[in-house]
C-alpha cells in the first residue's frame, strides 16, 4: 500500500502494511530484558509499559475501525485489547497487535471509502497513520533504553509528509494548530539527504501544504535537516536548536510554528 499524497517527489514508495510489521518487530526486539518502569523522554510522564500498551492499543483500535468500515467519527474507543496482566507477555502482545492489524488490512481494500480524521478519506489512511504511530514510538522506546534509533530514509520522508498533510485536521487533539494563521506566510521543510521538499502556507483562515510552491524554493522561513531528523523534529523528539537542524528566515514565524504544531 503506497501513499497517493507524497510530496517527497522521487522518493521510494512505502509499503505501509509491511513496514508496520517490521517496525513492531524492532520495537519488540528492543524490549528484551527491559525494565517496564523505564521513563520515556519522548512521552513525558510515561513509562515503557505505558508506551507499549498505548502502541498495541492503537494498532488494535485502528484495526477495529477497519473491520467496522466506519463512515463517521466513532463514539467510543472501547475494543477488546486482550491485554495480559502485568509486564510478562506484553512484548508478545505487542507483536500480536501487529498481526491483528495485518489481518484487518488483508480483509480491507485500501481504496475503500472510510471516515478518517485526516485528509485521505479511505482505508489506506489508517495503515499510513498506524505506521508512523508505531515507528515514532519504536524510536521512543529505543531512546529510553539508551539505544541509537535509525530510520529508513524513505520511511522518514513519507512520515514528514504524512504529518504535514494531516496536521491541519488535527485540531481535536492538537488544539494549538488553531493558532497557525498568518497573512500568507510560508515555512519550507527541506530534506538535505535527497528528495523531500514541503512548503507550508499560513493563511488568515488556516494553513496547509502548498504542493505547487515547494519547487520554487523561496519561503519566509526554511528548516533543513535529513529526512530522519526532520521526522524527529516535527514530532517534537528533537528541537530546532539541535545541531542536526538548520533554520533561517523569519524567527517569529518559526517560533509560532513550533509552539503550535505539537502532535
Amino acid at each position: 500500500m503506497t501513499s497517493p499524497d507524497s510530496r517527497a517527489q522521487g522518493a521510494t514508495p512505502v509499503d505501509h502494511r509491511a513496514a508496520i510489521m517490521a517496525e513492531t518487530a524492532r520495537f519488540v526486539a528492543a524490549l528484551e530484558n527491559a525494565d517496564p518502569a523505564t521513563p520515556v523522554p519522548g512521552c513525558p510522564g510515561w513509562t515503557l509499559a505505558d508506551l507499549v500498551t498505548h502502541t498495541g492499543s492503537v494498532q488494535r483500535w485502528f484495526s477495529a475501525l477497519l473491520h467496522a468500515r466506519v463512515q463517521e467519527p466513532p463514539r467510543t474507543r472501547d475494543v477488546d485489547l486482550r491485554l495480559p496482566d502485568g509486564w510478562d507477555g506484553r512484548a508478545d502482545w505487542l507483536a500480536a497487535s501487529a498481526t491483528v492489524a495485518a489481518e484487518a488490512f488483508a480483509a480491507t481494500d485500501p481504496d475503500l471509502p472510510m471516515w478518517a480524521w485526516g485528509v485521505d478519506q479511505h482505508a489506506r489512511f489508517w495503515a499510513r497513520r498506524m505506521l508512523f504511530e508505531t515507528l515514532v514510538h519504536r524510536i521512543d522506546a529505543e531512546t529510553a533504553l539508551g539505544l541509537r534509533p535509525t530510520v529508513d530514509r524513505s520511511l522518514a520522508a513519507d512520515g514528514v509528509d504524512e504529518f504535514l498533510v494531516n496536521l491541519p485536521f488535527a485540531g481535536s487533539f492538537a488544539p494549538g494548530v488553531a493558532h497557525l494563521r498568518g497573512p500568507d506566510r510560508t515555512v519550507r521543510f527541506l530534506a538535505t539527504d535527497g528528495d523531500g521538499d514541503w512548503l507550508v502556507r499560513l493563511r488568515p483562515d488556516g494553513f496547509g501544504l502548498d504542493a505547487s510552491g515547494a519547487a520554487a524554493g523561496s519561503a519566509d522561513a526554511t528548516v533543513r535537516g535529513t529526512a530522519a531528523d526532520l521526522l524527529l523534529l516535527v514530532y517534537g523528539r528533537i528541537s530546532r536548536d539541535a545541531g542536526a537542524i538548520a533554520c533561517d528566515g523569519d524567527e517569529e514565524l518559526l517560533t509560532l510554528w513550533f509552539a503550535n504544531s505539537a502532535f
